[in-house]
């Protein structure tokens, strides 16, 4: 099998393919050929040393594939031999081969490419805690996506459309059109204005009830300001970090010490509440992600659960993949082509 190791911490030079036996599958699990493998922020920050869950250097990354199971571990149902599927992997996803625990399948639905079945474990797993479970959003409510031009802020469009909210969205003037297009009513480029000033306006002054930031640091002060009461604030990422000039962990610090603390008090009389959402940090509720997951399917086929890949890369070109994807080129999903 081939796989795309991280060597050492730095640049996307440090993505190299080696080659290794093909892995025997275990009891409970089933081996997958690889066809499609999600790319998301994590390995990115994984690369430059700044993932504290990432495996030790020289590692393989990767939280989802898409593919075709040609065999099946001692104790696993041998029916899932020859199907196509959808894994959740524990690192290890930029294979070209695989073994998961069968728990950690789902069946592709006929109606998507391997490429878009790869775009939907982490980006719509993530929205759907951060909209429905945690967020608790509602068809009376406003939420803002931070990001949404990325892989998560599209698959939370799909899930606020779905749900009927009102939808506003941070992103690049380039990516507003295609963003309207998906269901996001207002778009607000944060390079060229503020965008609490913009959010103020399309509130009349009032704030949203639910926001969803992967930025961190200082930001999430002004996210939680720009909520009204009642409202919610989702934190589930710091891609800030990678705008630093400093290196390695260091890149970590001015994020850090811009980071708010939530006093309870506040909390309290000012309505409003903050959650986090780690994804990763979920592999031991396998009942709950596989209840959101199926939900997330049945989305697939009553036609609201849209998933887009932007682009997709070859193994070889896995380096410049992510240099795509740190540049903010793209509009939803990154993948690698096995």
């Amino acid at each position: 099998m081939k796989q795309i190791f991280i060597t050492g911490h730095g640049g996307p030079e440090k993505l190299k393919i080696q080659e290794a036996p093909d892995p025997t599958p275990g009891e409970g699990t089933l081996r997958i050929r690889v066809k499609a493998s999600g790319i998301n922020f994590a390995d990115i920050l994984a690369r430059q040393g700044l993932y504290p869950d990432s495996p030790k250097i020289p590692c393989v990354v990767g939280y989802e594939v898409s593919g075709t199971v040609d065999a099946a571990g001692k104790g696993a149902d041998e029916s899932w031999v020859g199907k196509d599927v959808i894994a959740m992997t524990r690192f290890g996803g930029y294979s070209d081969v695989v073994v998961v625990p069968a728990n950690q399948v789902f069946e592709c639905p006929a109606s998507l490419t391997h490429e878009q079945c790869a775009a939907i474990p982490v980006n719509y797993l993530t929205a759907w805690q951060l909209l429905v479970v945690m967020g608790s959003l509602s068809k009376h409510e406003t939420v803002l996506i931070h990001n949404a031009g990325g892989g998560v802020g599209l698959a939370a469009i799909d899930i606020a459309r779905h749900i009927g909210a009102r939808i506003l969205g941070t992103a690049s003037t380039g990516k507003h059109a295609f963003l309207k297009q998906r269901g996001l009513h207002e778009a607000i480029d944060y390079r060229m204005q503020d965008w609490t000033v913009e959010l103020k306006r399309l509130t009349d002054g009032r704030g949203v009830e639910l926001i969803t930031d992967p930025m961190g640091g200082s930001h999430w002060k002004r996210s939680y300001k720009a909520l009204r009461s009642t409202g919610r604030l989702g934190m589930f990422g710091i891609s800030a970090a990678t705008e630093s000039s400093l290196f390695g962990p260091l890149r970590l610090l001015p994020v850090a010490l811009g980071m708010p603390f939530f006093h309870p008090i506040p909390l309290m009389n000012n309505n409003r509440s903050v959650f986090g959402v780690n994804l990763g940090h979920m592999w031991h509720e396998g009942h709950k992600i596989r209840v959101w997951m199926e939900a997330l399917l049945r989305g697939v086929s009553e036609g609201w659960v849209r998933p887009h890949v932007d682009k997709a890369f070859g193994f070889e070109e896995a380096g410049e993949a992510q240099a795509y994807m740190e540049a903010r080129k793209n509009i939803g999903k990154v993948v690698l082509r096995a």
